[in-house]
């Protein structure tokens, strides 16, 4: 049985090698979860990531931009047409040349389409059309592209993952890799799966995106952590998501 380790005990542990986790053994990050904060994920009445997925339903009808066109003008129902879309993300943006989040990609459709100004990292407006569109697969089986123009920017998004970083030297498959089950400052130390996000996290009371977590992980290192919107955390997030390749979409998940 997995026991609790101190700090000390996961920088000792930095100068190891990540051992990747073989696929039969890749869990959830609601597996490591208590039973409260499940029961919290699984009731949507409870759930208070839902409350923004009920905003982002309300701002998919809404016309938007000087195009006065809501998101449903185009797509109709999110439930049929953005229904496992955001299994499939990161995904190749022809125009870019490299691969988009789901957020992004929000973006980029609002001023193309809707001929409105893009929504701010992390502002409310933008967590809730994400959540909402990623809503729509829960329950489907994450299913990264098999595009091979991603690949060279998957790869460097593991090579980021195992890159020692901060005053700490520590890489995100130390912890992830290497003491996945195991408790740092009180919490699990899940196995860095995405399939959450947008998330609720009840140390934030808020919803909040995959890059501000890998933000906060940076920060928690004492490294300068990346912008938000940088192409180093749509890689990052690129080949999480291969990770967690048939894992279930859970999104809005419910975090400590």
């Amino acid at each position: 049985m997995r026991h609790t380790v101190a700090v000390c005990t996961v920088l000792a542990v930095a100068a190891a090698v990540a051992a990747d986790i073989p696929r039969d053994q890749r869990r959830s990050g609601a597996d490591f979860m208590s039973p409260g904060t499940r029961a919290m994920q699984e009731d949507d009445t409870g759930n208070p990531g839902m409350l923004w997925v009920l905003e982002g339903e309300q701002a998919w009808d809404t016309p938007q931009g000087a195009a006065d066109v809501a998101c449903s003008g185009c797509h109709g129902d999110a439930a049929d047409s953005m229904r496992g879309v955001a299994a499939a993300y990161p995904a190749f943006d022809e125009a870019l040349e490299r691969p988009v989040d789901l957020a992004t990609r929000i973006n980029r459709c609002r001023r193309t389409h809707q001929q409105a100004e893009p929504l701010e990292h992390e502002s409310r407006g933008l967590l809730a059309l994400t959540a909402y569109v990623a809503h729509q697969s829960r329950g489907h089986p994450a299913a990264p592209p098999p595009d091979p123009r991603l690949a060279p920017f998957r790869e460097h998004g593991r090579q980021l993952f195992e890159r020692r970083i901060g005053q700490l030297d520590l890489a995100c498959a130390a912890c992830h890799d290497d003491n996945w089950g195991e408790r740092l400052g009180g919490n699990p130390i899940p196995q860095a799966h995405p399939t959450g996000y947008p998330l609720y996290r009840l140390e934030w009371q808020s919803l909040g995106s995959l890059q501000r977590r890998l933000r906060n992980c940076m920060i928690g290192v004492r490294a300068e952590p990346y912008p938000f919107g940088a192409p180093e955390m749509i890689d990052l997030e690129l080949y999480l998501m291969q990770r967690a390749e048939g894992l279930p979409i859970e999104t809005p998940a419910v975090r400590p």
